[in-house]
């Protein structure tokens, strides 16, 4: 019709309608010309043809005879105009924009994932929203963009006003993102891959960050192709970023035996006037450092899965995970989500055994703070769940209490997670079976050979030896 079709809601309906025979006019291309009125407002249609036109007559009269309504600013029948708005509709959901996509995909994958894996999810689409939109003069930064958009992909706020400091850039990338066909376009690819790789200051962001920005961006790209967005997912064109980097453990970041216990026994220092911050979370550490925990199993960690007799090795069975993901994207509302084991099925437990050293860390806690009310062994101060900042902050202060000023600038021990990486290359270098080291820790061989190939030592004499006495040399 050359215009746009207009909504169901703007239409000025008449049945004053009247439809005048087909006439001439002075024209080599159209000079079949019909007329009809609707509401005392005239409308005409040229056709190359005879039969054309007064096929279209009859369309109209036909209407006319079934008392149906004309629009009068187009002349039009209401039931064309329903059918052709209908039908613009489903065009535009065969290629919807990205605001649109990510608030579709999201509401498909909420259901079934964890609040860590929402939250990751939005944040691999809010990086790529910034090669998916228009620019200009009053375009949002990218700041302003990626929060708008991770905030636009939680379907509880389907329908509700954006914050106050969203608002304008809620705005803007709702009427200027880009179609999702544009990441046809080689360019927006490109820029697409730029965006995965670098941070918004322009350096260049950690392998693990693009690994799972690619990993998010794929799911979604092979969720558009399923629901016959797109032929095919991009990202097959796409080559993977130079940038990425490995996961492989940096040996700089593992503490020995000594420093090990002179962090734990420095934590046990840490606001010790106020409200005993460090000795409630020693033991806490110590599960990392002498048994791999990672710091989210830890968390979860409760009487009932200890068994910690008063002599010798004791056992820890973790059942579940407490992952913090913020409020938005847990479905209980609060902070940490309650999850099973990583990389394993639900329900399924991980059996770690512990040294009497840990044994008697953990009894001497339980006796000392007691436990939460769930039967968690490590609580915060007001017996709710044990947050990321509350210990980091226990942590950092600790390195500093420990370490000299040259190894408090290294990358020693920065992390608690690094705690984690030194008891796995503890077991590899005691000779433990790769297989065994990874039933422990939760990971895969294939995983723990290739994370911590480079911080296995002090085996070349024995297994130089081994190899001499295979082939009869010693």
């Amino acid at each position: 019709m050359g215009r746009p079709v207009p909504k169901p809601e703007e239409l000025n309906l008449s049945t004053d309608v009247r439809v005048w025979k087909v006439g001439k006019v002075k024209s080599k291309k159209a000079p079949h010309q019909l007329r009809w009125k609707v509401a005392g407002k005239v409308h005409t249609a040229s056709f190359t043809t005879v039969a054309l036109a007064e096929s279209r007559r009859s369309e109209l009269w036909q209407a006319m005879r079934r008392g149906e309504a004309f629009d009068i600013a187009t002349g039009l029948p209401e039931s064309e105009l329903r059918a052709a708005a209908e039908k613009e509709r489903a065009s535009a959901k065969q290629d919807p924009s990205w605001w649109e996509f990510c608030q579709e995909y999201m509401a498909s994958r909420w259901r079934t994932s964890a609040g860590k894996t929402r939250e990751s999810i939005a944040d691999s689409l809010a990086t790529v929203a910034l090669a998916m939109r228009e620019d200009g003069p009053r375009a949002p930064s990218p700041e302003e963009t990626r929060l708008a958009l991770r905030w636009a992909c939680v379907p509880a706020h389907r329908g509700e006003e954006p914050p106050s400091e969203l608002k304008a850039a809620c705005t803007w990338l709702e009427a200027r993102s880009l179609p999702l066909s544009a990441l046809t376009d080689p360019r927006v690819l490109r820029d697409v891959q730029y965006r995965l790789s670098f941070k918004l200051d322009g350096e260049p962001a950690a392998g693990d960050t693009v690994r799972r920005r690619r990993r998010g961006l794929n799911t979604a790209m092979e969720y558009a192709v399923e629901a016959g967005y797109l032929e095919e997912n991009p990202l097959t064109r796409l080559k993977k970023s130079a940038t990425r980097g490995d996961d492989t453990v940096d040996p700089r970041v593992l503490v020995n035996q000594v420093q090990g216990e002179q962090l734990l026994v420095a934590v046990s220092y840490v606001g010790s006037i106020h409200r005993n911050r460090g000795r409630r979370l020693t033991a806490f550490f110590g599960c990392m450092l002498h048994g791999a925990l990672r710091p989210a199993e830890a968390v979860g960690l409760r009487e009932e899965d200890c068994y910690l007799p008063e002599k010798g090795w004791g056992t820890l069975t973790l059942r579940e995970t407490r992952p913090v993901s913020g409020k938005k994207w847990t479905d209980s509302g609060e902070r940490h989500d309650v999850r099973g084991l990583k990389a394993r099925e639900a329900n399924r437990d991980r059996p770690v055994p512990i040294p009497p050293l840990l044994v008697r860390m953990l009894r001497e806690h339980i006796k000392e703070f007691g436990t939460a009310e769930d039967g968690r062994l490590f609580a915060n101060e007001r017996g709710g769940v044990l947050g990321t900042s509350s210990y980091w902050r226990v942590w950092q202060e600790a390195r500093l209490i420990a370490l000299p000023p040259d190894r408090v600038a290294s990358p020693l021990a920065q992390r608690p997670y690094d705690l984690r990486h030194a008891c796995i290359t503890n077991w590899l270098n005691a000779g433990v079976p790769v297989a065994e080291v990874a039933r422990r820790a939760g990971n895969s061989p294939e995983v723990i050979l290739r994370r911590y190939a480079g911080c296995i030592d002090g085996h070349e004499e024995l297994n130089n030896r081994k190899i001499e006495k295979a082939m009869g040399w010693g």
